[in-house]
């Protein structure tokens, strides 16, 4: 019955290359890949050396997985991804070092302000209402504050 697993060929190993490739393709991690690089050096090795155990080959899938995912991190923490907007997806980090108006007064450390057409929460020391504040942080979807006016 796995009398066919004793005759695994190089061109098994592309071929699961290939399917872990179709995956990465329609998965929405960045996984798959890795995965697929290491079946392609297995499938390369056993071109070179044929008469390698299916046991050998499937640690050398694993060992060759394993450095393909770590070296892919180690290379992603060395160059991080640099973009021309970088709080495209942190609407709050545009305000921080700006100056507004609070429209409702800051009391026991929370309190509102508008900005265009939205209205925040901001903490920070109490304020009365229409006093300036600038934006030192935020904090999720709340501004962390102190006021402007000294």
């Amino acid at each position: 019955m796995t009398e066919w697993l004793d005759h695994i060929v190089f061109w098994h190993w592309w071929i699961l290359a290939g399917l872990l490739l179709i995956v990465e393709l329609t998965a929405p991690s960045f996984f798959f890949l890795w995965l697929g690089i290491a079946a392609v050096a297995v499938g390369l090795i056993l071109l070179v050396f044929p008469a390698i155990p299916l046991e050998t080959q499937l640690v050398l899938f694993g060992i060759a997985s394993v450095v393909a995912v770590l070296a892919w991190r180690k290379y992603r923490e060395t160059r991080p991804i640099t973009t021309d907007q970088p709080n495209l997806n942190r609407r709050g980090n545009q305000y921080i070092g700006r100056i507004f108006s609070l429209s409702e007064p800051i009391i026991n450390g929370v309190g509102k302000v508008t900005v265009d057409d939205s209205t925040w929460k901001v903490k920070g020391p109490d304020l009365p209402a229409g006093t300036h504040i600038k934006v030192l942080g935020v904090e999720g979807v709340v501004f962390e504050v102190e006021s402007a006016d000294t």
